[in-house]
């Protein structure tokens, strides 16, 4: 079996029981918004996130990894559920690689680029619940949509449609391309855990979670 790196982060904020509260704006929106940036236009491989383990959380294991054709750019994205069991829902975020992946049992079933929070609003690291869903979200703060909502935190970070492309960023929050949005808001459920993590390898087949 040919060896994966699989990139992933390195701070544990908290699992379970709400997730975690973040010292940040209360009650805070995201839109995307341009940034200086140094990201590279062409991301590496989707990485998978290794957290270190807690006792409360549930078994997760990579089984699979989607073959990829190339290298992703800004507002790629890839789906394909073919031969992937049903079971549990794991998505991973690596800022470093600016890739998001979604697991159903171990099996990773999508990928995208993303863009995150840049600046004096970084995307937090951690192990986050999914707190709500809302498919036809408008930020509060800058009164924005934020298609397809999947809330990680209290105050507003949540993984939602924006316009990925080169040189954008965010408040805080995960961007991902809308197609992709589209679906993952369909696969994922309240409590489905999102790992934000900031690169860090380790070997397909190693637990996840638990």
């Amino acid at each position: 079996m040919r060896a994966l790196q699989i990139l992933a982060g390195a701070i544990l904020l908290g699992v379970a029981g709400g997730g975690v509260m973040l010292a940040r704006h209360a009650a805070r929106d995201d839109a995307p918004r341009p940034a200086k940036t140094t990201a590279p236009r062409i991301l590496s491989r989707p990485p998978i996130a290794a957290p270190s383990p807690t006792p409360t959380s549930a078994p997760f294991v990579v089984r699979r990894i989607l073959d990829l054709k190339g290298p992703l750019k800004h507002g790629d994205f890839v789906w394909d559920e073919s031969d992937a069991p049903g079971g549990p829902i794991v998505i991973t975020v690596d800022l470093a690689a600016q890739v998001v992946s979604i697991f159903r049992d171990g099996y990773e079933i999508g990928t995208a680029a993303i863009i995150y929070g840049a600046d004096n609003m970084p995307t937090p690291l951690g192990v986050f619940p999914i707190l709500q869903k809302d498919a036809d979200h408008v930020s509060n703060l800058y009164d924005a949509p934020m298609p397809y909502m999947l809330r990680l935190t209290n105050d507003g970070v949540a993984i939602h449609a924006s316009d990925v492309r080169y040189g954008n960023a965010t408040h805080g929050c995960i961007g991902v391309p809308t197609g992709f949005a589209k679906k993952l808001f369909a696969a994922a459920k309240l409590g489905d855990r999102v790992i934000v993590t900031n690169g860090k390898t380790m070997a397909l087949g190693q637990s996840i979670l638990g």
